[in-house]
């Protein structure tokens, strides 16, 4: 039997913490799946070939437009040690027609019991950098919805934030939504980021409902960035130029 591919039509939130300020709220869409398995596509869907939206493995999972899927990820996990794996899920934003870009994806990494044990946080800037962050429990137990995972965090994001400090995530992935915190921490500021939302089966129409609401996808995300960039700016904020890509793909919190 084919998996399914379940929709996220969620709200992410984005607050700026330190003396300059800024706080923004809009809808985003997002898609999960099993990241090794064949799924039931609906009609305006596709996997790894071209479609009106579409989930690709080139676009995750290493180098931007160089990914290799569930199999980079298998390397990670392997790597550090993590081998009792049963099923991935992939949490990302899709294409939509052709393009894609997303600030901040995720792989679920879930045991022979279906609980959650660890998560790969695949980030990318505008720069065309990407770093990753593989969070889980040391002794590798469930990430239940209240537990605090953390990572020092090595990758530019913004240039009005600066390359210090380090990230708390929290994880809370059910069977009807999800819900994600991201908070980051620098000495004076740092940033409050929040994706939740329903999950429900894709369907066509809920396809055709966001293109409607939320037209041109990762394009659309894309402007919203640089409007927000524009707004800081306005405002004061310091700054910063874009430093050298950390070497590593992938940092252990």
């Amino acid at each position: 039997m084919r998996a399914r591919v379940d929709h996220i039509a969620g709200q992410t939130f984005h607050g700026r913490k330190g003396p300059v300020k800024n706080a923004f709220r809009y809808r985003i869409d997002y898609v999960l799946c099993d990241a090794e398995a064949e799924v039931s596509e609906p009609l305006l869907f596709a996997r790894n070939k071209a479609g009106l939206i579409s989930l690709h493995d080139s676009d995750h999972g290493g180098p931007p437009k160089e990914g290799r899927g569930a199999v980079w990820v298998r390397e990670v996990l392997a790597a550090n040690s993590i081998r009792n794996v049963a099923r991935i899920e992939i949490l990302a934003q899709p294409r939509v027609l052709g393009y894609v870009f997303n600030p901040v994806s995720f792989w679920l990494c879930r045991d022979a019991q279906e609980a959650l044990i660890a998560v790969i946080a695949e980030v990318s800037n505008t720069y065309g950098d990407r770093h990753s962050y593989l969070c889980h429990h040391g002794d590798l137990r469930p990430i239940l919805p209240d537990d605090h995972l953390t990572a020092a965090k090595i990758l530019h994001v913004s240039p009005f934030q600066p390359v210090a400090g380090g990230y708390r995530f929290r994880f809370d992935i059910r069977e009807d939504r999800i819900g994600i915190w991201i908070d980051y921490t620098t000495e004076g500021g740092g940033l409050i980021a929040t994706l939740s939302g329903k999950r429900k089966p894709l369907r066509s129409l809920a396809i055709s409902r966001a293109l409607l609401t939320r037209p041109l996808g990762a394009r659309r995300v894309l402007a919203l960035i640089h409007w927000q960039a524009l707004k800081l700016w306005w405002k004061g904020a310091g700054f910063r130029n874009r430093p050298a890509p950390p070497a590593p793909e992938v940092t252990r919190g």
